[in-house]
């Protein structure tokens, strides 16, 4: 399956917990101001991939997981979802990053393809710059939430990861 990227940092440390492949896709309907990935908005830009190129990169024995992020993952839910259910197949964590809340997602504002249901850490919410806080680990304004994907689908009320 194809997939548009932006850019891929094959052993992040910035981008959740651990050591990860952080896969930046292409194409953003958001336009946050302030956004640290601005040339990662027109859907045409980037380079095209196959998601078994990227499948690939997973082997590195050092890796914790991978994250998804952009650009806007859910503008290509369907290939970023490929993605995720290989990188638990082999045992990796799933962090994804959205300018969507998880709310917008339950309710079916955009379609997530099934995304979540292979996604451990969902960072939600878009950047606002005025909520900016360089203290916050791994996400860059106040509104956004590390939220715990499997046990706020069991509760039904969100439910934050503790780091």
């Amino acid at each position: 399956m194809k997939i548009r990227i932006f850019g891929i940092a094959p052993e992040s440390i910035v981008d959740g917990r651990g050591i990860r492949l952080a896969i930046f896709v292409q194409g953003c309907c958001h336009h946050c101001k302030g956004c640290h990935n601005p040339e990662s908005h027109p859907l045409d830009g980037g380079k095209l991939y196959d998601t078994a190129e990227i499948i690939a990169m997973m082997g590195n024995p050092l890796l914790d997981g991978i994250t998804l992020s952009g650009g806007e993952p859910l503008l290509q839910a369907e290939p970023c979802r490929e993605l995720a259910a290989a990188a638990h197949d082999k045992g990796l964590t799933v962090w994804c990053y959205t300018g969507f809340t998880y709310e917008q997602i339950r309710d079916g504002v955009v379609d997530d393809k099934g995304l979540l249901d292979h996604v451990d850490v969902l960072v939600d919410g878009r950047f606002e710059i005025g909520k900016r806080s360089l203290d916050l680990l791994f996400r860059g304004s106040l509104n956004q939430r590390l939220i715990d994907v499997k046990r706020t689908r069991k509760t039904g009320n969100v439910c934050l990861e503790s780091l």
